[in-house]
């Protein structure tokens, strides 16, 4: 089975989301889980990891130990590093955020060329994570946020993702809908509501996927699979010539 990686075309930097699809995988992982901490075997996601860097041309890779935040680690060099949300101007670094529901969301300057790579759920959004990973942009390349491009990643649609209140009160009512079918519960359009917070910050060059990590067996699930669901990335590299 190939690799199969979603692109947005609205995005010059070299980047992609990774689907299930082109990895070594098995069981409820496969086959493409990049994840080392959901149980899978550690050797399988090392050559799932080899195949999705190979396809990238085998950069530095800089990712996260994601928290569920608002912390942007602005980064020059390869790592893990703390946070939910990657900036940087090196070229060829690829950032990668990790996510199986919450929302992989990739940024480009194209003045500078600066890239940024953030991961949202519904706790980071309601910290702050969309504006300050666009902050963050804007001070590294010294662009402003009119002209920059963003691609929100696959995530859980606003037909499956069945929150409490205080979700919705958190993320903003306008993104809420009573589900009629359990009283008291709610139906959260999270795409919805990052895609409007970067429409307030000026961006309106926005790319969202319409694919549901819940509704589509070739993405990973957390919501659908559970603790062992595995993890797909979103990646974007700054490239010089600014070329797929």
């Amino acid at each position: 089975m190939p690799l199969r990686l979603i692109v947005a075309p609205v995005l010059t930097s070299r980047h992609g989301f990774t689907t299930r699809r082109g990895g070594v995988s098995t069981g409820p992982y496969r086959s493409l889980n990049l994840s080392l901490k959901v149980g899978d075997d550690p050797a399988r996601v090392a050559e799932n990891r080899r195949r999705v860097l190979a396809h990238f041309g085998h950069p530095s890779l800089a990712e996260l130990d994601q928290e569920h935040g608002a912390e942007v680690a602005v980064v020059g060099g390869p790592g893990r590093y703390r946070g939910d949300a990657l900036v940087t101007d090196t070229p060829g670094l690829l950032l990668g955020v990790s996510a199986a529901d919450c929302y992989p969301l990739l940024l480009e300057d194209p003045a500078s060329k600066a890239v940024a790579a953030a991961h949202a759920g519904w706790r980071g959004v309601a910290a702050g994570v969309v504006e300050n990973v666009v902050a963050a942009l804007a001070r590294l390349g010294g662009g402003a946020p009119e002209g920059f491009v963003a691609a929100l990643g696959p995530g859980i649609c606003g037909r499956c993702y069945q929150v409490g209140p205080e979700v919705v009160a958190a993320v903003g009512a306008e993104n809420g809908r009573p589900d009629p079918a359990a009283p008291g519960r709610f139906r959260l359009d999270l795409r919805a509501a990052i895609a409007a917070r970067l429409r307030g910050l000026g961006l309106n060059r926005i790319w969202v996927s319409d694919r549901c990590t819940y509704e589509d067996p070739e993405l990973f699930s957390y919501r659908r699979q559970g603790p062992r669901s595995g993890r797909m990335w979103g990646l974007i590299q700054r490239r010089d010539d600014g070329t797929l």
